[in-house]
């Protein structure tokens, strides 16, 4: 399962999942392309390990590096709790 965590200006939608078996947590995301239709990439954490990108370059992958290095926390957090809502109590 996948669970909203943010949404930027531009569109882009960054999403995780719960806390893997391995201990890592996936984070995928999306932004809408009028050219290509969407823009992915899927990062696990804690490592930061970037796969399947498809649509941004190196700069748009460092600019959501420095996202996910400023929430990270957060976000392994969320996913052993069942997401922000969840962990919230909404």
């Amino acid at each position: 399962m996948m669970y909203p965590f943010m949404q930027l200006n531009d569109g882009t939608e960054i999403v995780h999942s719960e806390m893997l078996p391995e201990g890592k947590v996936k984070v995928y995301i999306e932004t809408p392309d009028a050219t290509d239709c969407f823009h992915s990439a899927e990062c696990f954490l804690p490592g930061y390990q970037w796969k399947n990108i498809s649509g941004y370059g190196e700069r748009e992958i460092q600019y959501f590096q420095s996202i996910l290095e400023s929430c990270a926390h957060l976000i392994i957090e969320f996913s052993q709790h069942g997401g922000l809502e969840n962990a919230a109590g909404f």
